[in-house]
């Protein structure tokens, strides 16, 4: 029976409200609820109606043909486009041919002819006689030395060798310390000797001991061009008994193997940790 029962007729709303106060508002919102639904849906039929009649109308109207003038303009644009393009390759031929190699003409000097002397005895030279005809027939002048083809020009002539070029070393400052260098300073036999030489003769200050303090220490110092200890400071401390004791151990290194820049021994700052660590803790 539900399925034959309008649910927007008047009849069944008077069912619902059977009873009850119509007066009240929700009666009239119920009344005019079907009149509200029509007109919303008028409403939306019409403006899609006229977006598409919008839409048809502008697609039928005739699309406006380039103007004469701006054929004109594309067209100068182009050609102005294609004459940027030679250009730029016309540059790039002469740098290519300007960072071709310059070929060396294969000129050598002049070189006299050395005429080999031969011993012989009088009755076997002949000496060959020339009258004064054939002398001024001959391009060659008398007393004049024979050379062969070539130039003179001793800035022409060039060696077609291998050029060692030698880089001159620069003097390295005598007091200047550096921080990096060609071959940094090694203590004698390597790291592994330097730690334990350190583990060997530090010694744990009692009052850091005692109050179970430990840690690292940075220590930087100068390796000297002579390889003995300059300058040593604390680059990061810990506590100052424990500072104060990497110092003194630093101090009392042996000498380095120096480093050296350019062939030559220099100054150089070495960096070194040292670790503080109570045993059995």
């Amino acid at each position: 029976m539900a399925k034959d029962v309008d649910l927007s007729s008047k009849e069944w709303r008077d069912i619902v409200f059977e009873g009850r106060n119509q007066e009240f508002g929700a009666y009239e919102m119920r009344k005019e609820s079907d009149r509200r639904h029509n007109r919303a849906m008028i409403a939306v039929v019409i403006v899609i109606a006229a977006i598409l009649a919008i839409v048809f109308v502008i697609d039928k109207l005739p699309k406006p043909e380039a103007k004469p003038e701006d054929q004109i303009e594309q067209s100068l644009a182009s050609l102005a486009e294609a004459d940027a393009e030679e250009e730029e390759q016309e540059e790039e031929q002469q740098r290519v041919e300007e960072q071709k190699p310059e070929v060396l003409p294969e000129e050598v000097l002049n070189t006299v002819k050395v005429t080999e002397l031969a011993i012989a005895a009088d009755n076997e030279v002949q000496e060959e006689i020339k009258s004064q005809d054939e002398i001024k027939d001959t391009q060659t002048a008398v007393g004049t030395t024979n050379f062969d083809k070539g130039t003179d020009d001793l800035n022409v002539v060039r060696e077609h060798k291998d050029e060692i070029v030698v880089e001159e070393k620069k003097p390295v400052e005598e007091n200047k310390v550096f921080t990096a260098v060609e071959q940094m300073p090694q203590f004698p036999g390597g790291e592994g000797e330097l730690y334990a030489w350190i583990s060997k003769n530090l010694r744990y200050p009692p009052m850091a001991a005692e109050n179970n303090i430990q840690g690292r220490v940075v220590v930087q110092f100068v390796v000297t061009k002579t390889g003995t200890i300059g300058e040593v400071k604390v680059l990061r401390g810990k506590d100052p008994d424990l500072d104060k004791e990497a110092v003194r151990v630093v101090k009392a290194l042996p000498k380095f193997i120096p480093g050296k820049m350019n062939g030559q021994a220099v100054n150089v700052w070495y960096t070194l940790p040292i670790n503080f660590k109570l045993q059995g803790v």
